[in-house]
Order: C-alpha cells, then structure tokens, then sequence
C-alpha cells in the first residue's frame, strides 16, 4: 500500500463566552475547543490542497479577517462517480461510519464529500451542529431516502411524513405528535410495552431453566438473544401501533411476523447502495438491487396492510357495541387514535404506520444487543444501574412509569449505548440561509450532515469516550453536571420538529426491557473485546454478541 503523507495544523483555545445569549439560546456551554484541520484535502491517495493554508479551529474569521470560500472547505475528491467507484470497490458503505471518523481525523472537524448523486458537507462538532440547527427554519428538511420515495411514487402510494418536506409535512407531524409525542399519550401507551417486557423477562426465565446450567434457581444461559429481541421490538411496536398483541413470543410464532422481519432487514440492506444511484434508472434497466430493495417495501406494505384491515375491523366492532371499550378506558393503538379523530386520511393513515412498523424493529432491537453487551462487559456499572432500578421499583410500588422517573441511570444507559453505537450514523438538515462553519461559507440549500459516530467517541467532546458510563449524562455525586449535559452531544433521534416520530416509543421500549431484565439477570460476557460493527442503513455488530443472564 502506498504511504501518504498528510500536514496536519493543530489548534488548541479556550473560547470565550463572547456572546452569552447565543450559547444560552442553543444550549451550547462555552468550551475550550481543540481540533485539527488539514492543510488540504485526501483525494485519490494524494494531498489536494492550497499552499499556505492555516488551521482554522473554530473560529469565525481567518486570520487574515475573511470567511472561507465554499470551495475551499477541504474534500475527499471531486469526481462522485470516481468517489462511488471506490467505496464500492472498498468495500466502504459496511464501514462508513469509521469511514467519516478517519476523514474528519485527516482533514478536520469540517469536510465535503461527493459520492455519485449525492453531495455533502460533513461536521461532528457541536458548536457547529448548534449552527446548523439554528439555521433550519420552520419546515426542516433532511435527506430525503429517493429509494424510498421512488417506491411510493411507482406504486402509486402515499407517502408518510418521514419522506414528506414543507407544509404538508409539518400539518401530517402535528396530528401525529398528538399520539407518539405528547406526555399523555406516553402514559397511555407505557403499560402496553410493559406487558410485552414482562412477558419477554419470563420465557427467559424459563428458557433459562429449561436449557441453561447450574443449580436450580440459580442457572445461566449463554445464548445470542438477537432474534428474540427481533420478536420482542416487533411484538411492543405492533402493540402499542395496533393495541393489540400479534403473538410472537408463542411456542410457534407465525412466518409471517418471522418474514416480515427478514423483509424490513433487506429493505435496510439495500437502502445505501441505492442512496447515491438515480432510483429510476435502476428501475428502467431492472437492476436486481433495486429488484430485491421493491420487494422488501412490497412485502413490509402486504403485511401492515393486513394487520391495518385487522385493527379497522376490530375498531369498527367496538363502535358499534356502543364505545364499551372506550367507556372503560382501553386504549385501541396510534391506529385506533388516528381512526377515531379522523383528521388524517386513511391512505395517510396507512402510509405513516407502515413507516413507524418499519422503523420500530431494528432500531430498537438492535440497541438492546449493544446495551446488554455493554452491561454485560461493564458488571460495576450494570450492578449501579440495577441498585437504583431496585431502589426505584420498591418505592414506585412497581409502577413502570414511576420507577423509570426514579431511575435515571436506564435513560443514562440508552443514551450512553447510543452514543457509542448511533442508530443512524448521521443527522442532515439543509439550512435555508447562509451559514459559517468552521470559518467557511456554506450555501442555503446545501445538505450539511452532524456525524455521530465521530462525534461521540471525540475526545474533544466527552472525557473518556470510550468509557460506558451512564452517568455521564445526569449529575455526578458532587452535584456537578456530567459532561453529556450540554448541548448537541445526543442526537441519536435526531432534533426539534424533525427528530424521530417513534422516539417516546422506542426510548420507553429500551428503558423497560432493561429494567425487566436487570430486575431478574445477571449479565455477563466472554469477552470484554470491542464489537465489530458494519453498516447497513443502521450500524450494528457484525456478529451478534453472546450475553450470559445468570438468574438472580
């Protein structure tokens, strides 16, 4: 492999709080601030630059008192085509995420990239994230999935808010705000996940018992629990969705959920590539990616479709009994909810269910695999965590919601995973003014991508960032806050009117399976060595990790 060399100007300050009100309005404390920054650009193996370039830190003026042309932001080359060559070739989409962090490591806190249609200017600072946000106006509009939308389009269907941009996306988020967001519709749907981790700590129990080793009431099991907690994130999303249970954690659950999963990996899997191709094209020349891609969303439209017919049906029935079920208090699902109101179509309806049953499974299953790995190969921060979900259980009298107010450390913990591990490796906007960043101009319009990986495991940001720790996200025991508790340091789900519409769902999902489980397991690993993870549209382990729960 050839070397290469790259020149590298490293500047270290302190930023003054020179402007109180700014810091106060984006909940950016004031910090010392050290970067690197490339005296040019990687391109092609080879240093592409400007003679005589500075560092620029965080600075809004160089040194010669002007801002930064767009054009001289560094860059990873300038032919896409050229740049999507090599990442295929690469192998570079399954490792994206240490892709951008050995970029910003070469070229600064500030880097544009071109990959086939596709065009960007990355960051992972959160001064700068804080820049971007301000700057996004009241329709926020990030990176619209054309793979996505193209599917919708060619099969005539409607599209949900995550594929939606301006007015007609922020009155569809509104009404759906009203049952995923708001305070009192979490309080409705909390006792519904609950159930369903209940249910999943006891056939654990009894699995456990069944196949595990030891002395009676105190065996282990050393198993890789991914699959089971597929079924579990499918069967709380369904339930809360529909309000109904789909009976997956029976002793035959049904291929069809089982397929359903298979399809919603696939449709992930093929997402990227299809990311920086014109979707059409591949359409039109009948390209097998975009093949098995179409077939994925057909099959994830089929299913939801009959479980849509299922719950119209059920809520039609009660209706017409009279509303004896609503007299009682039971509450019938976001499907149920939207159904009743009746503000939103039922094409729409449709549409933004579908979005949430696909986006519910992996991305909550997935996080669960790095948290008990986490937990697991960290026992004096899985034994503080569980002291006060303990402590919490017993004075909340078991009340799921209460013991989750009482127990910081599990919304510590979600929060610690995620940044180590983001869902979604990138957050994008497209500013709808000019704005500086790192002393360069950028245009209104252009997709600017806050990159998390990077950004949380930057020791410029967190103190000791390869340290789980839990803690780091509340008050520390001298009453001082923890340094995840400033802004623009968690943004797995995203921020503002835009972050993720599942987010109360999914963060209530975690919290209570972790505390089911620490309630009931000791957790442990066979070896304490990082995870390999890789890429899909979502980063995950390369190979799932095995986890040993000890009954307690």
């Amino acid at each position: 492999m050839r070397s290469m060399y790259i020149r590298v100007t490293v500047c270290v300050r302190t930023q003054a709080a020179t402007c109180e009100s700014t810091h106060l309005l984006c909940g950016v404390a004031p910090q010392r601030a050290f970067c690197m920054t490339a005296a040019g650009t990687l391109a092609q193996g080879k240093l592409e630059g400007r003679k005589g370039a500075e560092g620029t830190g965080v600075r809004k003026r160089g040194v010669d008192g002007r801002v930064r042309s767009f054009e001289e932001i560094p860059h990873t080359g300038r032919s896409g085509w050229i740049n999507l060559v090599k990442f295929w070739r690469e192998d570079r989409f399954r490792q994206l995420h240490k892709h951008t962090e050995r970029t910003f490591n070469a070229l600064g806190p500030i880097f544009r990239e071109h990959l086939g249609t596709q065009s960007s200017v990355n960051i992972m600072l959160p001064m700068d994230i804080a820049e971007l946000f301000r700057s996004e106006g009241l329709y926020p509009r990030r990176m619209t999935l054309q793979p996505w939308a193209t599917h919708r389009e060619t099969r005539q269907l409607s599209k949900g808010v995550f594929l939606k941009n301006g007015e007609e996306w922020r009155a569809d988020r509104l009404l759906l705000n009203k049952e995923v967001m708001m305070s009192a519709s979490v309080k409705r749907f909390i006792p519904l996940l609950d159930v369903v981790a209940k249910d999943f700590c006891q056939l654990l129990q009894a699995r456990v018992e069944r196949e595990g080793s030891g002395e009676e009431g105190k065996r282990s099991l050393t198993m890789d629990p991914s699959p089971d907690l597929f079924r579990f994130a499918l069967e709380a999303s369904c339930h809360v969705i529909y309000g109904e249970r789909i009976g997956l954690f029976s002793s035959s659950p049904s291929l069809e959920s089982q397929q359903f999963i298979w399809a919603v990996e696939r449709m992930l899997a093929t997402t990227p590539p299809l990311l920086y191709l014109p979707p059409r094209l591949m359409l039109l020349i009948g390209a097998p990616l975009w093949t098995q891609h179409a077939s994925a969303w057909d099959h994830i439209y089929s299913h939801a479709e009959a479980r849509i017919q299922k719950g119209y049906q059920r809520l039609s029935s009660l209706q017409a009994r009279g509303s004896e079920a609503a007299a009682g208090g039971q509450y019938t699902g976001v499907l149920g909810q939207l159904m009743e109101k009746g503000q939103l179509s039922l094409d729409l309806i449709k549409a933004n269910i579908t979005e949430l049953m696909a986006g519910g499974v992996d991305t909550t299953a997935v996080p669960l695999q790095f948290a008990l790995f986490e937990l697991g190969r960290n026992p004096e921060v899985q034994e503080r965590v569980r002291q006060q979900v303990r402590t919490s259980w017993s004075q909340a009298g078991g009340d799921p919601q209460k013991t989750m107010q009482g127990a910081p450390l599990l919304k510590g913990t979600i929060k610690e995973v995620l940044r180590l591990y983001p869902v979604g490796t990138t957050v994008q906007r497209y500013p709808i003014k000019d704005i500086v960043l790192q002393n360069y101009h950028v245009p209104a319009g252009t997709m600017v991508q806050a990159c998390l990986y990077p950004l949380g495991r930057s020791s410029e940001v967190f103190k000791e960032p390869q340290r789980f720790d839990p803690g780091r996200w509340g008050r520390r025991e001298d009453g001082q806050k923890g340094d995840g508790a400033g802004g623009f340091r968690s943004l797995a789900f995203g921020f503002g009117a835009r972050q993720c519409v599942g987010r109360r769902i999914a963060e209530n999902e975690m919290q209570l399976l972790l505390m089911h489980i620490l309630l009931n397991f000791h957790l442990s690993v066979s070896s304490s060595e990082d995870l390999i993870t890789t890429c899909t549209l979502i980063l995950q382990p390369e190979t799932p990790p095995r986890i040993t729960f000890r009954k307690l």
